[in-house]
């Protein structure tokens, strides 16, 4: 039994000492400068499939952004919609003539929809700057502004930013904010210590003509998720000295949680079904870490039934996991609320466990399609 609770300690132990440099690497990175005058020219592509009710306000917030109309354009990529997206999107068109806004239709060719969506939108973009995201966003009026200030000054080739939820006090959007906090946290904690190993594609910017010349997603389009984590891989590959995140609150997308545990489950598989193809050692080795951790976690609960010292393990993961979550939280300006953060701390660790063992069977339902893992 020692040597068991020496072993768990251990791991416990190694997961703490990994998120202690998420939180030094956190501070590392500094917040970008902004209010350099409008210069770079961006292709917004926004794949989507029955995002009716969900478009009007990513619309909203197009027509919103404070730049240049002539400097940017919308491609929005139609995936066999059957409701009545393409129709908002057409009055949208209409009554904003000044923006510059195209709609496709997605040609199927892989087994990853949006993969095959950003690769069909990619030739019809008129400008080197790509920004992909989501058609359930909500854009900040600064949005283009900042990264625009980012990408003059830094000249990178790649920008990973910020994304977080519109949330409510509801124990499952609470659980899945605390849950998102916690990744983007670990997301910009990697930046500062020059191993970025997570982005996320509702907000993600990058030179077009490097896209091509890395062979887009030839190399991952079998996975149905992870358009871009591979996309990072590859672009840190080729220099991970211009992959940089994009540290401001005014860069930060809006998106909407899930509105049943059925469906978290579903997405959460879908994003843990693409670990096991990442090609960063890194990345493997904090994905292996993470779910020990969260093993021990689980396996603690139980054991201190029998014996109540396995029960101190669960305190150094729960505070160290405190300081990063809430961290993120006050550079988002995001508000967790107390109860439901206590209960997300015990639950978390058996719905991780769920997810990562689950994920690695069967198969997943996204957009109203099931893939394979």
């Amino acid at each position: 039994m020692l040597l068991i609770y020496i072993i768990c300690a251990i791991i416990i132990g190694t997961y703490s000492f990994l998120i202690l440099l998420f939180i030094v690497g956190f501070d590392k990175v500094k917040e970008s400068a902004k209010n350099h005058p409008p210069k770079t020219r961006f292709s917004i592509i926004i794949p989507f499939r029955n995002e009716a009710k969900r478009l009007p306000q990513l619309l909203v917030s197009i027509a919103a952004l404070a730049y240049t109309k002539n400097l940017f354009e919308i491609i929005l990529v139609d995936d066999d919609s059957s409701d009545d997206s393409v129709e908002l999107i057409n009055e949208f068109s209409s009554n904003n003539p000044d923006i510059d806004l195209q709609l496709i239709k997605n040609i199927r060719s892989s087994n990853s929809p949006k993969k095959d969506a950003i690769s069909i939108a990619m030739p019809k973009a008129k400008y080197n700057w790509v920004i992909s995201t989501d058609a359930d966003c909500i854009l900040p009026p600064l949005w283009l502004a900042i990264f625009n200030t980012s990408i003059v000054t830094n000249e990178p080739n790649m920008l990973v930013a910020p994304v977080s939820f519109k949330s409510n006090s509801s124990f499952l959007t609470q659980f899945q904010l605390t849950d998102f906090l916690s990744m983007q946290g670990a997301t910009i904690g990697g930046f500062g210590i020059q191993q970025p190993f997570m982005a996320n594609g509702a907000n993600l910017a990058y030179r077009k003509d490097l896209f091509l010349s890395l062979n887009g997603f030839e190399n991952n389009n079998f996975i149905a998720s992870g358009d871009d984590v591979f996309l990072l891989e590859n672009f840190i590959a080729y220099d991970k000295s211009k992959v940089l995140f994009l540290k401001n609150i005014e860069a930060l997308v809006t998106t909407f949680p899930t509105n049943t545990w059925a469906e978290l489950i579903q997405q959460r598989k879908r994003w843990a079904a693409k670990a096991t193809h990442f090609k960063n050692p890194y990345a493997k080795g904090i994905g292996m870490v993470v779910f020990l951790a969260n093993f021990i976690i689980v396996f603690s609960f139980i054991m201190g039934v029998f014996n109540l010292q396995f029960l101190w393990l669960l305190i150094p993961k729960a505070v160290i996991d405190t300081i990063l979550i809430y961290k993120t939280a006050g550079l988002y300006q995001e508000q967790l609320k107390p109860i439901p953060y206590l209960k997300t701390v015990i639950l978390y660790s058996f719905f991780t466990v769920f997810i990562a063992l689950t994920s690695m069977f069967g198969t997943f339902k996204w957009k109203g399609r099931s893939f394979k893992k």
